[in-house]
C-alpha cells in the first residue's frame, strides 16, 4: 500500500504562501497540485522566487482566473470539481 497522497493546494488569499506550502509538501513524497484562484498572481520578487521553487519541485500550477489563461491551464467549474474530488486532502490558503 502506497503512502503517497494526492494533495491539492488552493491559492485563494495568499498566493505567495500557497506556493511555499505546495513546494514544501513535496518533501514528504506526496503528489502536489496547486490552483491559483481569486485574482492574478502579482508580479513581485517574492512570487518570482516562489515560482522557481514550483519549477524545481515539478509542480505545474493551474488557475481558475481567466486573466491567467495565457500562462497556465485554465480550470472551469467542472475541472476544479474533478481536482477536488481526486485529492486526498485539500489545503486552502
Amino acid at each position: 500500500m502506497s503512502t503517497e497522497k494526492k494533495l491539492l493546494v488552493l491559492a485563494r488569499r495568499d498566493h505567495a504562501e500557497a506556493m511555499r506550502v505546495a513546494a514544501g509538501l513535496t518533501i514528504f513524497g506526496h503528489a502536489v497540485s496547486l490552483v491559483f484562484m481569486d485574482r492574478p498572481v502579482e508580479d513581485t520578487a517574492e512570487n518570482a522566487a516562489n515560482a522557481e521553487l514550483l519549477e524545481l519541485t515539478g509542480i505545474e500550477p493551474q488557475t481558475t482566473v481567466a486573466e491567467m489563461a495565457e500562462d497556465l491551464p485554465l480550470l472551469d467549474a467542472v475541472g476544479l470539481a474533478a481536482a477536488l474530488a481526486d485529492a486526498d486532502a485539500v489545503l486552502s490558503l
